[in-house]
């Protein structure tokens, strides 16, 4: 029967010769040998993919029995066998079992991966989980004969330790090859001694326990060897203890750590013995492996290690080596693994150990592209295949094609290929793009090896020995030059310069004149060299951040642009520089709009943290609020959101800080003092002002009342320290306040002002519903109701929430006589015009100018005010631009004037953001379009009634 349409008659003859003598040699041993065309054509695949196959079944005839072929399809893995593998007492005897149990398991492995049963990732699972039962059989058999030797190891307080088995590279991964060695790092966790008749310190005790276990599996015999153990990733190599202490592993990381080792303990996990001990191991190496913060320099490891790799090729001619020429494996794993290093401290989601697992987590995240990550995950499954196929020919650790043309045409045939010419083809276009992708990450163009320019480096230079003058500078194109050179000269003269490392300075020259030449070229040349000589002063300790604007020329491009257009944005880069990985992020146009969106996405970065400590939390909410407003800032002086868009984005980001803040302080609370009786908090957060009106700007202000159940003011709280009502509720208010504002390792979260609460500032900083009720009834000025209508609730018990919306509903819906409202809100108007307007003939002020935002608000105000009671309507809105719609709606407006105040409100809210975001005040130069603007909305408020002048 053919293997193949396209089968050799060299192939057909060696398919068919091997096959008779496995009949033969069934017929010999008594192993009845069902030749139905179903398992013959199987068998007869296997035999053409392996010679490894041929020589398993020749040796143990058994494995083509009924019960061997039963075994042999299978989907079960090693694991559910080797518990029937009962391993003698005498060694030589159990080396037998390891090798001939490891043997039929491996053929079940090439015969179901061969007949198309199992998918790759099902594969090289099952291989790895094959080894993890070899090495947990043999460490058993390893430790009862200690035990009868030396007894059990125990710790210095009397508790047993157990040698912990750390496996890495792909059994870590668990996507181990047919062939491969496997990669193990031996620990235990404490030091002591045994507690046998010959006593062992733990030291000697496990070092000997690791060679008796490596030599059960490692040793050749006749029946060849159980698996290649690899021990040369343990600290210090070769020259190292075949196993270490936890503390002394701890140490070892701590000071003599190198990159490769971070990227090597990547996949790595505890794969036999105390799996318990090695979880708690890899936690406590966790921060050697992932930074806190996001860390470039994990491009110079992956760097030398490419360079180490590219000189073993060189040196072995391996440029064919499917693993590590190029555009092989290894540069897919690098790509990865450069990814997951940077970001993998502060996106556990990332730590991932398997390969195809991780690029998924990356793919989801968005840091690798969609078609990147499929090209990458489609030339990875390929590479995979064709090199496990290479290794199941003869069970030989080899990542190199054979030469001979029967052994090709055996590949291609077993993955089922025509011939050997067209899988050749596809195995070089994959590895092209490989090779592409990985030139990309490893060196952008425009990257560190990037020339620097002559001129800017005698420019550097000259600062760094204190003879730069004002005049070369000026000449240069910073005009005004003097304060620049000032800034030029103290750079290398601070401190943190002057501690850096030797690389860290190398990288700070390269870079300093790239900068230079890059902020001559914008649009604020002096003023943006400034700031990114602040910049600079500020991360000179985080070599990580100086190897980011090293590395990647689109972060440094765009971050010159940023420095000269806003200087808003660059003050927040240079206080935060976690922020410039959003000026790199890919991920920058899919920004988390909606506010259901932003509150999710809070939700998530909280749930990432390993410990759950009120201080982390803040600290993490100020870090994504600070990225998210910035990231925001970013869409808009790009012209890729509009004002309305990002007022009402960063409104959404308030409301979402704001919940979680208040959902913190509660938690915290109630930890410390109990629950009070009832459903829900009973505590609420109005928003008032630009965040309750949804228009809220890059530096604005909170303004938040927070308001209680007064029925449980009186209850005492039900925890170890009880307190009354009042009193948890006071207790609450304060803390959200003080975590609002309190700055944090990551900044501030927001100014907040809470005087619109009912008597201002003289009132409680938290009052009761019925309190809340009363006052806007009886006491409240007119003002005071128009700053109701921009409120609604933001934060906290959601019953509350509905509550507070509805009493805003009744105060706001009563009737009003419609001259008196018209009256008392122009009077207002031009109270607050006459104390705070700063316009002046040349220059308008945005907000309280005549015909600017304010008075586009204060008539809204009015006329939801005097016609509420008729229209309801009105009061299911707060931001401006929905008003405006309303208020057309209900015809309280006509087209041309809800169109002009539309137009004028979105254009003075895009200049007044333009202004903050450059850090002046909302004033502009008056010019025709600003004059015609307020105008047309100064006709309009007059034709309403209103007398603002």
């Amino acid at each position: 029967m053919p293997v193949s349409a396209h089968e050799s008659s060299a192939l057909r003859a060696l398919v068919d010769d091997r096959y008779a003598e496995l009949a033969a040699r069934c017929r010999a041993a008594g192993v009845p040998l069902h030749d139905d065309a179903g398992v013959a054509e199987r068998i007869r695949r296997t035999l053409a993919a392996s010679d490894f196959a041929f020589e398993a079944w020749r040796g143990q005839p058994a494995l083509l029995s009924p019960a061997g072929l039963e075994r042999l399809r299978s989907n079960a893995d090693a694991a559910a066998r080797i518990d029937a593998l009962r391993l003698p007492e005498d060694e030589v005897q159990t080396l037998a079992a390891l090798r001939r149990f490891r043997h039929a398991e491996a053929l079940r492995l090439v015969f179901r991966d061969v007949n198309a049963l199992d998918e790759l990732p099902e594969t090289l699972s099952a291989t790895s989980v094959l080894y993890e039962s070899l090495l947990e059989a043999a460490l058993g058999w390893s430790e009862r004969a200690f035990a009868a030797r030396y007894g059990h190891a125990r710790s210095r307080e009397g508790e047993r330790q157990r040698l912990v088995v750390v496996g890495f590279g792909k059994l870590g991964g668990a996507e181990l090859n047919f062939s491969s060695d496997i990669d193990l790092v031996l620990a235990y966790p404490h030091g002591g001694e045994s507690d046998g008749a010959r006593v062992l310190d733990n030291g000697e005790y496990f070092v000997r326990l690791g060679r008796q276990l490596v030599r059960l599996l490692n040793e050749p015999t006749v029946d060849g060897i159980c698996a290649r153990v690899d021990l040369r990733l343990r600290p210090f190599g070769n020259a190292g203890r075949l196993a270490l202490s936890f503390s002394a592993m701890e140490q070892y990381y701590q000071r003599e750590g190198r990159d490769w080792e971070r990227y090597a303990w990547i996949k790595a996990r505890p794969v036999a013995g105390d799996r318990a001990a090695g979880k708690r191991l890899q936690e406590l190496l966790r921060p050697f492996i992932y930074r806190k913060y996001l860390d470039y320099t994990a491009f110079a490891g992956l760097r030398e290690m490419k360079a180490l790799i590219d000189a073993e090729v060189a040196r072995k001619d391996l440029s064919d080596n499917l693993k590590l020429g190029s555009g092989g494996i290894r540069e897919i794993e690098f790509i990865v693994q450069l990814t997951q290093l940077i970001r993998g401290g502060r996106e556990p989601s990332l730590r991932v150990r398997g390969l195809l697992p991780a690029l998924a987590a990356c793919e989801a995240r968005g840091h690798i592209p969609a078609m990147r990550a499929k090209a990458l995950r489609e030339a990875y499954v390929f590479l995979r295949r064709l090199e496990n196929r290479v290794q199941m020919l003869r069970d030989a650790q080899t990542h190199d094609i054979p030469d001979d043309a029967l052994s090709r045409e055996r590949i291609a045939a077993g993955l089922d290929w025509p011939a050997w010419e067209p899988l050749a083809a596809a195995l070089a276009k994959h590895r092209e793009i490989v090779a592409t992708e990985f030139a990309a990450v490893l060196m952008p163009q425009g990257g560190r090896d990037v020339r620097v320019p002559a001129a800017d480096a005698a420019l550097w230079q000259a600062a760094c020995a204190g003879t730069l003058e004002v005049g070369t500078l000026e000449a240069s194109g910073f005009v005004p030059g003097a304060e620049v050179a000032d800034a030029l000269a103290k750079l290398p003269q601070g401190g943190a310069v002057r501690a850096m490392s030797v690389r860290s300075r190398e990288r700070l020259d390269h870079l300093m004149p790239q900068l230079i030449a890059a902020a001559r070229g914008s649009v604020a040349p002096a003023p943006c060299l400034l700031r990114l000589c602040r910049l600079t002063q500020a991360v000179a300790r985080r070599s990580s951040y100086l190897a980011l604007l090293e590395e990647q020329p689109a972060a440094r491009k765009r971050l010159v642009a940023l420095f000269a257009d806003s200087a808003l944005l660059a003050e927040q880069v240079i206080a935060q520089p976690l922020l410039l990985d959003d000026v790199l992020d890919p991920r920058i146009d899919q920004l988390p709009l909606k506010r259901a969106d932003i509150g999710a996405e809070i939700a998530r970065v909280l749930s990432t943290l390993e410990e759950r400590e009120a201080e982390a939390e803040l600290e993490r909410i100020n870090e994504f609020q600070s990225s998210t407003a910035f990231r925001l800032g970013l869409a808009f002086n790009d012209g890729r959101a509009d004002a309305a868009a990002t007022a009402r984005r960063l409104a959404a980001l308030a409301e979402s800080v704001v919940g979680a803040v208040t959902a913190l302080a509660e938690r915290e609370l109630v930890a410390q003092h109990g629950r009070l009786p009832g459903e829900g908090s009973g505590f609420a957060v109005l928003g008032y002002g630009s965040l309750g009106g949804e228009e809220l700007g890059f530096a604005s202000d909170l303004d938040l009342v927070f308001v209680y159940d007064g029925r449980r003011a009186q209850a005492m709280s039900d925890g170890a320290r009880p307190i009354e009502g009042a009193r948890w509720y006071q207790r609450l208010a304060q803390r959200v306040m003080n975590w609002l504002t309190i700055p944090t390792r990551a900044g501030r979260l927001y100014e907040v002002d809470t005087r619109l609460r009912p008597d201002g500032s003289k009132g409680l900083l938290v009052g009761s519903l019925d309190a809340f009720i009363a006052y806007q009834q009886s006491r409240a000025w007119t003002w005071e109701h128009q700053a109701l209508l921009r409120a609604r609730p933001v934060a906290g018990d959601a019953g509350l929430g509905a509550a507070l919306s509805a009493v805003r509903r009744d105060i706001l819906g009563a009737p009003r006589e419609r001259t008196t409202v018209l009256d008392e809100v122009s009077q207002m108007r031009r109270r607050w015009r006459a104390e705070r307007d700063r316009s002046d003939e040349r220059q308008l002020d945005l907000k309280q100018g005549r015909g600017a935002l304010l008075d586009i608000e204060f008539a809204l105000q009015g006329l939801v005010l005097a016609h509420a009671a008729r229209h309801p309507a009105l009061l299911g809105v707060t931001a401006t631009a929905a008003l405006l719609a309303a208020c057309r709606d209900a015809g309280l407006l006509d087209a041309a004037q809800s169109s002009v105040l539309a137009a004028a409100h979105a254009g003075l809210l895009q200049r007044s953001l333009v202004c903050t975001l450059d850090a002046r005040p909302r004033i502009a130069p008056r010019d025709s379009v600003l004059e015609t603007l307020c105008s047309k909305v100064i006709e309009v408020t007059r034709a309403l009634g209103f007398a603002f002048d």
